[in-house]
């Protein structure tokens, strides 16, 4: 067999993402804390940012699409230009390329204030400087073992069980595997656990809920034996709320199993909890909307988010001869990037101000009546809307928040699924949720609704859903089976 070297060309399409571009599909998935945050970072490290007033041309370019956007009508062709390039799959999201003469020293004169911005350092500490920490259950506990008569080795079982406990407050890690790194006895762990189980918060370094409660109970008088007995031998009739059965084998009357058991539900199952080092998560809405005179208004939140332009000190670097070869590339380099984060923004910005008005204009029954007329909607429903690909609106709508006259919502939540009523008219999933929960609270607690109860009352207002359904979207919101929720006192 000869072998044989041929020649040939091949036509093919492949898609390469720059890195430019890869930073303009991030910026779209930060939320407004987070595009704060990458904004002073990246202010910090490229010396070209600076925080300044932004440019005459880009107010007017912005105004002009806000203005084009309320009327109905195209955007500038500056800016339906630079929307029209594509991105990934898609139809916009990408910018021209510079040529390699571009004229940066025009661009400088262009769009930057020739005057140099002074900052004034603020020498004071931070809020967040001022305050206190929190003290956490570790250091709650150690504080405790170190004022206790604990001997030498005591307190190395101690400490070994401490670094067992976890945030809840229970004890997970083993006893064989804690006598065996202090070389001491199960049985010596035993009595050092059973130690530490004395300390405050009550319940904690429990090996289970069961354990857990009972070391509660041992402080409650006078119903300690009994309430031991509930725990130890009724955990399971109690969680079934099966308070006849209790009264039969404890011989009291059901009054008296209700009484105890309320006590018991109102013992804490996760001691570490008033200790928990989490940080509270707090919401910033990355949209508001509010309704002024007949017309809903969408205004972006852009508090905390620096306005930046290139900064005119390095301008004077980019003249003369004496500055060609690597510092002038370094220059350079920099200012691609400056311009392409400063493009980037407004880019995510007006992207998120035409997806949110699109919401707004979808789901006017919901800002008008509130949920229950939540209408379905999905994703390709908007992308048509503002001629973009489902992929950058789901890009922009992750981790963002909006502030309505009906509460802040997540503006994925605006998208679901649609189930039709008894009439043929599709309606949402969240819609039906919400008219479940309604049902369920305020139902009557010592007879609560069944799943088939609630399907029944759904058909009544037009909407036909299975039973597995309505159990469904229970769970979904985290509400217990009719079971479970009745209260027999």
């Amino acid at each position: 067999m000869a072998l044989e070297i041929k020649q040939s060309l091949k036509l093919s399409q492949s898609l390469v993402i720059t890195p430019q571009l890869q930073q303009a599909i991030k910026l779209l998935q930060l939320s407004q804390m987070e595009l704060v945050e990458m904004v002073n970072q990246e202010m910090m490290e490229n010396p070209m940012l600076e925080e300044g007033g932004e440019t005459e041309e880009l107010k007017t370019q912005e105004s002009a699409e806000i203005t084009a956007e309320r009327e109905g009508m195209d955007p500038p062709v500056e800016i339906k230009n630079a929307e029209a390039n594509p991105e990934v799959g898609g139809k916009e999201g990408d910018f021209k390329q510079e040529p390699a003469d571009f004229d940066w020293d025009n661009y400088m004169n262009t769009y930057n204030a020739p005057e140099m911005v002074q900052r004034q350092i603020d020498e004071l500490p931070s809020y967040e400087n001022t305050m206190a920490n929190k003290t956490s259950l570790f250091d709650h506990i150690m504080w405790q073992l170190q004022l206790s008569s604990f001997d030498e080795a005591e307190m190395k079982v101690g400490t070994l069980i401490l670094g067992g406990i976890n945030d809840d407050g229970y004890f997970q890690d083993s006893i064989d595997d804690i006598a065996l790194k202090s070389n001491e006895s199960v049985d010596f762990v035993e009595h050092v656990l059973a130690r530490v189980q004395e300390m405050d918060p009550p319940g904690v370094a429990a090996r289970d809920l069961k354990e857990c409660l009972l070391l509660q109970v041992k402080h409650i008088s006078p119903h300690q034996q009994i309430l031991t007995n509930i725990i130890e031998n009724h955990l399971h009739n109690l969680e079934r709320r099966d308070y006849p059965r209790i009264a039969r084998d404890l011989k009291i009357s059901i009054e008296k199993v209700q009484e105890l058991a309320k006590i018991i539900h109102e013992l804490e199952p996760k001691p570490g909890r008033e200790f928990s080092t989490t940080d509270a998560q707090y919401i910033t809405p990355d949209v508001y909307v509010n309704k002024i005179g007949n017309e809903w208004v969408v205004v972006l939140n852009e508090d905390g988010l620096p306005k930046l332009k290139v900064s005119s000190l390095y301008k004077n670097m980019m003249d003369g001869d004496a500055n060609k070869g690597a510092t002038k590339e370094y220059v350079q380099n920099k200012l691609r990037s400056a311009i392409w984060l400063i493009r980037s923004i407004h880019q995510r910005q007006r992207t998120l101000y035409r997806t949110s008005k699109t919401i707004v204009k979808f789901q006017q029954d919901f800002f008008e009546k509130g949920i229950s007329h939540l209408r379905p909607m999905i994703l390709r429903d908007v992308a048509n809307e503002i001629e973009m690909h489902e992929s950058t609106v789901s890009r922009v709508t992750t981790n963002k928040y909006m502030h309505t006259p009906h509460g802040i919502y997540e503006l994925k939540f605006f998208f679901n699924s649609g189930i039709s009523n008894t009439q043929g008219e599709s309606v949402a999933s969240e819609s039906i949720k919400n008219k479940i929960k309604g049902l369920i609270a305020q139902e009557n607690p010592k007879k609560p609704l069944s799943d088939q109860e609630v399907v029944k009352l759904l058909k009544d207002i037009n909407i036909d859903v299975a039973r597995r359904t309505v159990a469904k979207y229970r769970e979904m919101m985290g509400i217990l089976p009719s079971s479970k929720r009745r209260q027999l006192y």
